[in-house]
């Protein structure tokens, strides 16, 4: 399997072939609208204006798993985004990322990559945070908090996988090498 082979719903409810990235250099977040790593999505806009002409695609999906950060309805959400964060890449629906009810996709990311750590000043806070709901969270793929990301090649085969704490710089660097490939 890879990127390919799934299907998603967009914001409005329609079925979206992520076949239509075949080619393309994709980085997939979960995302949440009221979370002290919400202020990444202006990075990520900037990526997507530099590189969007070379064959990046960013997919948004927000996610409400981790203390309720995403609320509101998949419109309101989005409004929040492109009016606060002027984003412009896809958004999806509302979905869960981990547990019986995480959609395929995620399922996917999960199961094939693994958790490296959290980085930087923000590891001391959000370590207990996620210890408290995962006691095993370091030994599993399931997703710790809003905000990771995962860098797809053109091939569709998952390439690397971001944590919310990563510095963007890092994720910045792995998209431009898989875009001058």
């Amino acid at each position: 399997m890879n990127l390919y082979d799934f299907k998603v719903k967009a914001q409005d409810g329609s079925e979206v072939d992520l076949s239509q990235y075949k080619g393309k250099v994709v980085v997939v977040i979960n995302s949440a609208t009221k979370c002290g790593f919400t202020p990444q999505y202006t990075p990520l806009q900037e990526l997507y204006d530099e590189c969007k002409e070379q064959g990046l695609e960013i997919l948004d999906f927000p996610c409400n798993q981790f203390a309720d950060q995403a609320p509101g309805d998949d419109e309101e959400i989005h409004a929040f985004c492109e009016g606060r964060f002027g984003i412009t890449f896809p958004q999806f629906s509302k979905v869960d990322v981990n547990g019986e009810n995480a959609i395929p996709l995620f399922k996917w990311l999960t199961e094939n990559t693994k958790f490296e750590g959290f980085d930087g000043p923000m590891k001391l806070m959000l370590a207990p945070i996620v210890k408290k709901m995962d006691k095993d969270y370091k030994n599993n793929g399931n997703i710790k908090w809003n905000f990771t990301k995962f860098v797809i090649g053109k091939d569709g085969e998952i390439v690397a996988r971001f944590e919310p704490t990563a510095d963007m710089k890092n994720v910045r660097e792995c998209v431009v090498s898989l875009l001058e490939k």
